[in-house]
């Protein structure tokens, strides 16, 4: 069900073209958005999440592979509606009928991001489809279960902030090294007002415990930034010095302590724990089959 709120944000950005060398070796055949979380694969929480948000268009960065995987999953199958048809296997054919009927009025485009130059590179691909507009950037490596979707939980603080809204979850100090972190001051119950983000944080001087998962509302502004950054050592432009950047000129972003459950997948031991969640508690729940 689509929770209603007087949303202003409808279009969404999800950076698919990264190598995924933290999979290796199922990354050579297996696009990471599609590894399975349970029942399904990464990329169907993200889209799930986006629908339930209110989301019109989604733009996808993608390299060739990434492409050809979507669009593979995304579009009709006849002939397995077909095949299904004829082996009277009702069940798996409502499945996929329901699966197929799932996004409908929704747009999907996609844009190419030729060699992997990181985050920031991969969302500046989509600024023509964005154009003046705010927009969600959300990962499929994170997946929020809540009540709320995320986006949702986030957007309604766009609607009275009116600027970039980063989520943020609290971690325990020897897990913060793998996020951005942010430090703020905190002006209302979760949210803060954000006066630093440092990347990546060597371990012990993490600014705060507040790390970013992979959902944020940008304003057109920060394609300014990303085109003016320039590459770290990894030869990546960085998402989050990027909007580090932002904050130290000034400019005004707040952060949001989403709530529910962060389930991380950006490596295979996160991936790992969160799969075996979540698999615990569908097989609890006597519905699942």
């Amino acid at each position: 069900m689509t929770h209603s709120t007087s949303l202003r944000v409808t279009k969404a950005i999800v950076p698919l073209a990264g190598l995924a060398t933290r999979f290796l070796p199922i990354s050579k055949v297996v696009s990471k958005e599609f590894l399975p979380l349970a029942d399904k694969p990464l990329i169907h929480y993200a889209l799930e999440e986006i629908r339930n948000s209110g989301v019109k268009q989604v733009i996808f960065v993608v390299d060739a592979r990434n492409l050809r995987f979507l669009s593979e999953y995304l579009k009709r199958s006849p002939s397995l509606e077909k095949f299904l048809e004829e082996r009277k296997n009702t069940k798996a054919l409502e499945e996929l009928q329901t699966f197929q009927h799932a996004f409908e009025g929704i747009s999907f485009s996609f844009v190419t991001q030729a060699k992997p130059l990181g985050e920031g590179h991969a969302i500046l691909q989509a600024q023509k489809l964005i154009g003046e507009e705010p927009c969600f950037v959300l990962s499929p490596d994170d997946v929020i279960e809540s009540k709320v979707p995320a986006l949702l939980q986030l957007a309604k603080i766009f609607a009275t902030a009116q600027c970039s809204v980063t989520g943020l979850f609290k971690l325990p100090e020897e897990q913060l090294s793998s996020y951005g972190v942010c430090e703020g001051e905190q002006i209302a119950t979760r949210l803060t007002k954000v006066r630093k983000i440092v990347e990546k944080p060597e371990p012990g001087t993490a600014p705060s415990n507040l790390a970013m998962p992979g959902r944020r509302i940008i304003t057109p502004d920060v394609f300014g930034y990303l085109k003016k950054a320039k590459p770290n050592r990894q030869g990546e432009i960085s998402f989050g010095e990027t909007l580090g950047d932002m904050v130290k000129e000034g400019r005004v972003m707040y952060g949001y302590e989403l709530e529910g459950k962060w389930l991380e997948c950006g490596n295979k031991q996160a991936w790992l724990r969160s799969n075996l969640y979540l698999t615990q508690k569908f097989l609890k729940d006597e519905h699942f089959v």
